[in-house]
């Protein structure tokens, strides 16, 4: 089962979502404080239903907020963000050379989020 991980930075604190394996699905942004990030963690739980709007794709379908963003980034990696209902990117992935890689973080996310306990790291 994956957990989520609540970490202190110089400027905040931010979360990682990962698998059971313990690999990081989805990072969030940095919070200034801890309340405002577990509240993050919860808003990636509300909305981890979400549809996936495939921006690699020729003529894609705009979806509605709550939504996963497919996109291509700089590097030409595929890439994922999850937007909450008023449009904030809540929680994004990491590059994978693959779609399918792409999709299944997705996959991962709403498989492991809602039952997600949440730790704070060492």
């Amino acid at each position: 089962m994956g957990k989520f991980e609540i970490k202190e930075t110089k400027s905040g604190f931010k979360f990682n979502l990962k698998a059971g394996n313990g690999e990081i699905i989805a990072t969030s942004e940095t919070y200034t404080t801890e309340t405002a990030c577990k509240n993050g963690i919860e808003s990636v739980r509300k909305n981890c239903a979400a549809e996936i709007e495939d921006q690699t794709a020729e003529g894609f379908e705009t979806k509605k907020n709550p939504k996963f963003e497919v996109y291509t980034d700089k590097a030409g990696e595929f890439r994922f963000r999850l937007k909450a209902k008023n449009g904030e990117i809540i929680a994004t992935g990491e590059g994978y050379k693959a779609k399918k890689s792409c999709l299944n973080g997705i996959e991962s996310i709403k498989k492991n989020a809602p039952e997600a306990p949440v730790e704070k790291a060492e």
